[in-house]
């Protein structure tokens, strides 16, 4: 299964320090990985992005409000107080950002892959699939604020 070999999971990590790093001014380090279930609760910001190519599968990236409302004012270079519009398109864009480059790395390993556009979720929910184990990631910024990296791969 893909979604447990670390050349498919390594490249969605690079992408996402490196545009953290180089868009938003924030020096994420990768925390350990583990199994976890697709159900979310409430207070959380969800992008999901799909994956297609000989790759298939979905990537979720989890951030509390908190943390959301941080990124979104560094990325718009004003504090923002909610999770509205902006914010919001914000975040998806970054999430496009660090799938694009995912999409790039893999693609220099000679995987093409492409990605679906962004889709937002705001508070409870539970995704479920048959086709693979999600695997967990979690970034961690400024100490305690920590974007989770969803990842359920199949190839």
């Amino acid at each position: 299964m893909a979604g447990m070999n670390a050349e498919y999971i390594n490249p969605f990590l690079m992408a996402s320090t490196k545009v953290l790093k180089d868009f938003v001014m924030i020096d994420a380090k990768v925390g350990k990985p583990y199994l976890k279930t697709t159900e979310f609760g409430d207070n959380l910001l969800l992008i999901m992005l799909g994956i297609t190519g000989q790759i298939k599968g979905q990537v979720i990236l989890e951030f509390n409000h908190g943390v959301a409302l941080d990124i979104a004012s560094k990325m718009c270079m004003m504090q923002m107080d909610e999770l509205n519009e902006l914010s919001q398109s914000a975040i998806s864009e970054l999430c496009n950002m660090i799938l694009g480059n995912t999409a790039t790395v893999f693609s220099n390993n000679g995987v093409v892959i492409d990605i679906t556009p962004p889709t937002l979720c705001n508070g409870p929910v539970t995704f479920s699939n048959s086709f693979a184990t999600n695997i967990c990631v979690p970034l961690v910024y400024d100490e305690n604020k920590v974007i989770e990296i969803n990842i359920a791969l199949a190839s």
